[in-house]
């Protein structure tokens, strides 16, 4: 059995890496931190040229039509970047739920606009610190009309549509609505966090306008399944970034000299780099794995979900940190580079619930197949 990606899919792999290595620069990601810029615009548009926002989306809309794997490669050079675009919430999340859950009028508006790049889109889970489960989903839907509040929602404050995980209270079922975010009565407030080149906003929504999506009688599972969907490819993501904190130090050990030796034939220095390597390939085989499954719809998609969004998350920010060590009293400087890493380790561990609710997904997956 082959775990490898294709040919064509490393191509596109070497093509993205080549790009990004031209355009998006850690310097890029500095100048996003110390402005009052929210993304990257040239380095977005040059995405959308790509053509790589529509990578899933059927051609019939204006997409490549591409498959889940291809997703994945993409997924790892942007996370080797840390490249400050909206392509987790706009790609992963939004765009494969309106694939898979939109109306056919609601696929025929926006899937082209998404696949052009003529519009962002994000995706409204989270309500407040806890984590986000059936239960606590409070955001209500009467009819066509949206209240209630979400908050942390990535590229919130200026993404054009979103997807809202709501609860429809004729029915008292979780169900997912489509907002356009200029609307009437909605309110967006930026929220400061850890990684200010990904954008993060509270939103508001007060009788604002809002279309429910076929989700059918068991929403949750649909929500949960857009959610193991985008773990799987922010597992690659948090992947890239790993790879390149460990990249980042190990040149570091080689170039930097202290009483008269590399800091890198220093023992301590060693079993840093060894431990990152060991836990990166850990959780390279995991997402792999949960490449594999997403791929193919297979049996063991929830478990292989659970599995690479733990190992990925454990490894980027073990790199994340280690990278940081190795680099000494510098690495804790403004000036460091080694910061960027670390900030985007912290958020993407966070995205779609933290590592507890992740490890406790994972736990039950496992148990519910050994019952069964």
């Amino acid at each position: 059995m082959n775990f490898d990606f294709s040919e064509d899919q490393k191509l596109l792999k070497e093509q993205v890496s080549r790009f990004l290595q031209d355009k998006c620069s850690l310097d890029i990601a500095r100048s996003i931190l110390e402005s009052d810029e929210q993304y990257s615009k040239e380095v977005w548009k040059g995405l959308v040229e790509l053509g790589l926002t529509g990578t899933t989306i059927p051609e019939e809309y204006g997409g490549l039509g591409l498959g889940a794997l291809e997703l994945c490669v993409i997924a790892e050079e942007l996370g080797r970047f840390a490249a400050p675009v909206p392509f987790s919430s706009s790609v992963y999340l939004a765009t494969e739920a309106i694939k898979l859950y939109g109306t056919s009028e609601q696929k025929e508006l926006w899937l082209p606009k998404l696949a052009s790049g003529e519009i962002i889109a994000t995706f409204a889970l989270s309500e407040s610190a806890s984590e986000p489960s059936e239960k606590n989903i409070n955001t209500t839907i009467i009819g066509n009309k949206l209240n209630g509040k979400k908050l942390p929602v990535p590229d919130g404050s200026y993404a054009d549509i979103c997807v809202v995980v709501v609860r429809d209270k004729g029915s008292n079922t979780i169900s997912l609505a489509l907002v356009e975010m200029n609307s009437k009565g909605i309110t967006k407030n930026e929220l400061k966090t850890l990684d200010p080149s990904r954008n993060h906003a509270e939103l508001i929504f007060k009788d604002s306008p809002a279309e429910i999506m076929e989700t059918g009688s068991e929403s949750w599972l649909c929500v949960e399944k857009c959610l193991d969907t985008a773990a799987i490819l922010i597992a690659f993501e948090q992947i890239g970034g790993a790879e390149a904190s460990l990249n980042m130090a190990k040149e570091y050990a080689l170039d930097r000299y202290a009483f008269g030796r590399q800091i890198g034939s220093y023992q301590a220095i060693k079993h840093k780099l060894a431990d990152m390597y060991v836990k990166i390939e850990l959780a390279k085989s995991n997402c792999y794995y949960g490449a594999m499954m997403l791929n193919d719809d297979g049996g063991d998609f929830k478990i292989a979900a659970a599995a690479s969004r733990v190992a990925a998350t454990d490894a980027f920010n073990f790199a994340a940190q280690e990278n940081i060590q190795t680099h000494g009293g510098i690495g804790f400087t403004w000036e460091a580079n080694t910061q960027f890493f670390y900030r985007r380790s912290q958020v993407l561990g966070l995205a779609l619930g933290g590592l507890t609710t992740w490890k406790n997904k994972l736990v039950n997956q496992l148990e519910e197949k050994n019952i069964a």
